[in-house]
């Protein structure tokens, strides 16, 4: 008498049980956790334009110094960001997450015990530069690249939004408590945002699709022998500063990756450098409250998730390099109006300024992100650090530049000026970008 017939729901020998199909794919949890990650990272973003006068007002130091502790964040920021994203590769991207925001928080806390000026170089300067570049920009195109297959642009662009998120939820508070009680209370609540992000970091967010035993979103089409989920692309497992390097050295060769930095270095200028950390000092110039000016600032947070989100959706479809083109010319005509908008009471055209720029604050880096994937193929992520770098060495510059302008002429107009003729020319820049030729310019990078 013969056996019964295996049921057909039996799973094949050698063969994985399917399962009930998931209802959320793990690269949405691993992405939601990478916002609050970034938002938890943001809050010292939001801290400089606000501490800047109750620091000035308590120790006397000028303008210039405190301008120098943000450039020296500024382009720690940047310059840590490539090697960063290369110790994601080496080391996991958990790691380097929970690390980089122990270093905020230490670095925020620490503020409250200056009391001389090379002090805050140290604490805004170094420890918080470490700890916000290896939490930069580029941190959201890694989640990207690693976890998504496809809506990469989108997904860039929700995650950039955290940065926005975070001085949204930051600012109000900052400066509130920088008036009352005061501003160290300010600073150890920045701290307090970030190490409360450490235990989902720890607990979340999975280095790669392979942890979790699933292919990257968007790519279960894929099969892998054995049945196994594989992420199409392992971080090597070379040193991570080598990493880095070869892959700007390969980068440098192609004439892309010049002009995506080029424009990205004004990016920074006009947005950490200057609006970030100059605005609410140049609204308390004209007499507006710094309260007053905190709260247009959040404002610009609220609009730049939309306007990062949007962009994301806007580079899945459209050529990021015109999309480029039109994000740093409608930056310049917002500061080329500037000058004429600050005044101590908050006019209806200051409100549309803050809209306008709010869009437009950091919907340059989906886009940017975008090219950097398609040029450069695997090295993508590492490039668009360097990349980032370039934004913040921009940043920096513009930040104490900014900084000697006000302290001698009295007034931050020369700053804006310059910086709307910047803008024109990013904007120029990034639409003579040539078409994609990924397959010929990363050749180098299989090499």
């Amino acid at each position: 008498m013969s056996s019964p017939a295996p049921s057909s729901s039996a799973p094949a020998p050698g063969t994985q049980p399917q399962g009930p199909r998931r209802r959320l794919h793990p690269a949405w949890t691993v992405a939601a956790v990478a916002f609050l990650a970034l938002v938890g990272a943001a809050g010292f973003r939001a801290a400089p334009g606000v501490l800047m006068v109750p620091l000035q007002q308590e120790f006397g130091w000028s303008t210039t110094v405190l301008s120098a502790a943000v450039s020296i964040n500024l382009v720690l920021f940047g310059l840590t960001a490539p090697f960063a994203a290369a110790l994601m590769e080496r080391f996991g991207i958990r790691a380097v997450t929970a690390t980089a925001l122990v270093l905020i928080g230490a670095g925020s806390a620490l503020t409250v015990l200056v009391n001389q000026s090379w002090q805050i170089l140290l604490t805004w300067g170094l420890l918080i530069g470490l700890g916000t570049g290896s939490m930069a920009l580029v941190f959201a195109a890694t989640i990207a690249n690693n976890w998504f297959a496809k809506s990469r642009g989108l997904v860039i662009g929700i995650l950039t939004a955290g940065s926005a998120a975070g001085q949204l939820v930051f600012l109000p508070f900052i400066a509130l408590l920088a008036q009352d009680p005061g501003w160290r209370q300010a600073s150890l609540l920045i701290a307090a945002g970030a190490l409360a992000v450490v235990p989902l970091v720890l607990k979340f967010l999975k280095n790669s699709p392979a942890d979790a035993g699933v292919l990257p979103y968007g790519a279960e089409e894929v099969e892998h022998p054995a049945g196994s989920a594989k992420a199409p692309e392992d971080g090597p497992r070379s040193n991570a500063a080598v990493r880095a390097l070869q892959v700007l050295k390969r980068a440098s060769r192609v004439r892309t990756f010049w002009a995506l930095a080029a424009g990205f270095a004004i990016c920074g200028a006009t947005t950490n450098g200057l609006i970030g950390t100059h605005f609410i000092p140049s609204a308390h110039d004209h007499g507006m409250p710094e309260t007053t000016a905190a709260g247009l600032l959040a404002v610009v947070g609220i609009f730049d998730i939309i306007g990062t989100i949007a962009s994301g959706w806007l580079t899945d479809r459209f050529n990021p390099r015109v999309l480029l083109a039109v994000y740093y010319q409608f930056r310049g005509i917002g500061l080329l109006v500037l000058p004429l908008l600050l005044n101590a009471e908050v006019q209806p055209s200051m409100i549309v300024f803050v809209v306008i720029y709010g869009l437009d604050w950091v919907a340059t880096v989906p886009p940017t992100a975008a090219i950097c994937r398609e040029t450069f193929g695997a090295d993508g992520s590492v490039v668009f650090g360097w990349v980032f770098a370039a934004h913040q060495l921009g940043a920096a510059a513009a930040a104490i530049a900014a900084g000697v302008l006000r302290d001698a002429t009295g007034h931050y107009t020369y700053a804006w000026l310059g910086a709307a003729a910047m803008c024109t020319i990013a904007a120029v820049i990034s639409a003579t970008i040539r078409r994609n030729r990924s397959s010929r310019e990363a050749e180098p990078a299989a090499a």
